[in-house]
C-alpha cells in the first residue's frame, strides 16, 4: 500500500526536528582548527565522530586520501589516547572536540549533520566510522571523484554500501596488529553467505542484515541482529538529514541505492583488532552504545571475552574484486555485468 500525504507530512517533520537537534547540538563542538579555505576547495568531503582512534586513523586517512578525499572533518568525542594530537598535526584535518553524550546526539549524528550541513553543501560527502573502509568495483583503479561524476551523470544523490565484518582467525585479542597497519592483513576472513534483506520503520528503506554477528551473537533473536546497509557517500543538502546512524537518510528516496543496475560498495567494518573484549567492556560500562534490547546487552557481554568468530562458515578476504563476484557488492553499470 503507497503511503499517503500524511505519512510524507510526518518524514518532513521529522527531518526538519532532526536538522533543528543538529543545530543545537552544534554548540557542543569546539573548535580545535578549521581550513576554510581548503575546505571550500575540495570536491570531496569525508565526516566522522572518533573516540580514542589513534592506531588506526594512520590507515583510515591514508586509505581516503587515495581514493581522493580533498579534506577531512573530524570531531573527536572525548579521546584519550592522543587521538587529537596525531590529528592536530594532519594539515588536509579539520577538527571539532566534544565531551558531549555521544548517545544524546543520536551516536554522533547531530554533530555529523550540522558538520555536513555547515560545510557540505552541493558537495559529495562521505561520512563513516574510524573502523570503516570504503571499497567498490575497481576502486584500485578508479577513484571516488570518478565515481561521483558517474553518479552525477545519472542523477544519483546516493551511493549504498555493506559493513562486511571482517575478523581473525582465532580470538581477535590473540592477533598482532601494529598501528598504522592494514587491517585486513590481520582481519583476513568474513563471512560470505548468510544475508538478508528487509524493511523495518517508517522510513521504508531496504535493510541487509545478517553476517557474523547475526550468526554468533543474534541466532536466537535475528530480528535484533545489527542492520549492515548503509549511503555513506552523498551529495549533501542543506535539506538532509541522518535518520538512523548512517543506515537511513531524510528525505527517503536518498535510501534507494539497492536496485540494478546500480552499483554499491562494501564497508570493510575493522572493528574485531587486538583489544576487542576491553573496548567492548569499556563501552558497557560507558553506556554510550545503542542498547535497545536484552540481546544487545548480552552482545556486549559476549564481545567482552573476544570471543573467535571463525566456523567452516567462514570465507578467507582476497580483494574487493572477490567480494563482487560473490554478489556482495554490485558492479552494475558501473563496470559492466
Amino acid at each position: 500500500m503507497a503511503a499517503g500525504p500524511a505519512h510524507h507530512y510526518r518524514l518532513r517533520l521529522s527531518r526538519k526536528r532532526l536538522l533543528w537537534r543538529a543545530f543545537r547540538k552544534r554548540r557542543e563542538l569546539a573548535r580545535v582548527k578549521i581550513d576554510r579555505s581548503a575546505i571550500r576547495a575540495a570536491p570531496l568531503l569525508l565526516c566522522a565522530v572518533v573516540r580514542n582512534e589513534a592506531e588506526r586513523l594512520p590507515f583510515f586517512l591514508a586509505h581516503y586520501r587515495a581514493l581522493g578525499v580533498g579534506h577531512f572533518l573530524i570531531v573527536s568525542n572525548d579521546s584519550s589516547d592522543g587521538t587529537d594530537e596525531m590529528l592536530r598535526a594532519e594539515a588536509d584535518v579539520s577538527l571539532w572536540r566534544t565531551e558531549g553524550s555521544y548517545r544524546e546526539s543520536r551516536f554522533g549524528m547531530d554533530w555529523a549533520t550540522w558538520l555536513l550541513r555547515r560545510y557540505g553543501a552541493g558537495k559529495w560527502t562521505l561520512t563513516v566510522d574510524a573502523d570503516e573502509l570504503l571499497v567498490y568495483p575497481d576502486w584500485e583503479s578508479r577513484r571516488l571523484p570518478e565515481l561521483t561524476r558517474w553518479l552525477d551523470a545519472r542523477g544519483h544523490r546516493s551511493f549504498g554500501a555493506l559493513m562486511l565484518d571482517l575478523y581473525p582467525k582465532g580470538s581477535p585479542d590473540a592477533a598482532q596488529h601494529a598501528p598504522g597497519q592494514d587491517p585486513t592483513v590481520v582481519l583476513n576472513w568474513f563471512d560470505a553467505h548468510g544475508y538478508w534483506c528487509e524493511r523495518r520503520g517508517r522510513h521504508g528503506a531496504v535493510n541487509i542484515v545478517g553476517g557474523v554477528r547475526a550468526r554468533a551473537f543474534f541466532a536466537e533473536a535475528p530480528e535484533a541482529a545489527p542492520v549492515l546497509s548503509k549511503v555513506p557517500l552523498v551529495r549533501w543538502s542543506r535539506r538532509f538529514a541522518w535518520f538512523s546512524s548512517t543506515h537511513v537518510l531524510l528525505p527517503t528516496g536518498l535510501n534507494e541505492v539497492w536496485h540494478r543496475p546500480r552499483p554499491t560498495g562494501i564497508l570493510l567494518h575493522t572493528k574485531f583488532l587486538p583489544g576487542t573484549g576491553a573496548r567492548a567492556r569499556e563501552e558497557k560500562a560507558r553506556g554510550q552504545q545503542y542498547v535497545k534490547r536484552p540481546e544487545h546487552a548480552a552482545y556486549y557481554d559476549a564481545l567482552s571475552t573476544a570471543p573467535d568468530f571463525w566456523s567452516d562458515q567462514s570465507t578467507a578476504y582476497e580483494g574487493a574484486g572477490q567480494l563482487a563476484d560473490l554478489g556482495l557488492m554490485q558492479r552494475g553499470d558501473w563496470s559492466g555485468p
